[in-house]
């Protein structure tokens, strides 16, 4: 029996959409699943049609998801209607907004990222969720370094620590291990 061929592809800006892309491929695998991943960035898909689930991942900056993320979604969106479909985005923010107690803004960005996103296509995801992201200042702009560094005592109060130096990772690994497990158990 042929294994059931997943596509991850994704758009990221500083890494954090990529390396869990690959930690979701690789649950995915040792669930038997058949994977391409794809930094939309590196590489133009021309065709999704060997594929029985299409997960599509995008780093959030702003409040936007990547140019290339949304490109994919809409180029295959007719096809992407056809298919099981997960999504999920990066958020640095989101760590701060738990550490907040914003859950209002944390239901807003949700219904903004994801669900008016796949709404905004005509998909029905099997899956959406908002995943940690990274923040590393070695590879931000000037302006936004500033921005965030407002944040950065907030960075500490919240138990986001510098991973390396200038780097701050907000993302839960097993989070994102179950998230991969429970799609595997929707096909």
């Amino acid at each position: 029996m042929e294994k059931t061929k997943i596509l991850i592809a994704y758009g990221t800006r500083y890494g954090a959409t990529a390396s869990t892309a690959e930690e979701i491929s690789q649950v995915l695998q040792e669930e038997g699943f058949n994977l391409k991943v794809v930094d939309l960035k590196k590489e133009k898909i021309q065709d999704i049609a060997d594929f029985e689930l299409v997960i599509v991942g995008s780093g959030m900056k702003m409040d936007m998801w990547t140019r290339k993320a949304k490109a994919f979604l809409k180029k295959f969106s007719s096809e992407l209607k056809k298919k099981k479909v997960a999504i999920f985005v990066s958020s640095g923010g989101r760590a701060l907004m738990e550490h907040k107690g914003e859950n209002d803004e944390i239901d807003r960005i949700t219904k903004k990222y994801l669900e008016d996103k796949a709404s905004k296509y005509g998909l029905s995801p099997i899956s959406m969720t908002m995943f940690g992201g990274v923040w590393d200042y070695n590879k931000m702009n000037k302006i936004y370094r500033k921005i965030l560094d407002a944040e950065k005592e907030n960075f500490v109060q919240a138990g986001i620590n510098e991973t390396e130096p200038g780097v701050y990772d907000t993302r839960n690994w097993d989070e994102i291990r179950e998230w991969a497990k429970s799609i595997a158990g929707k096909l």
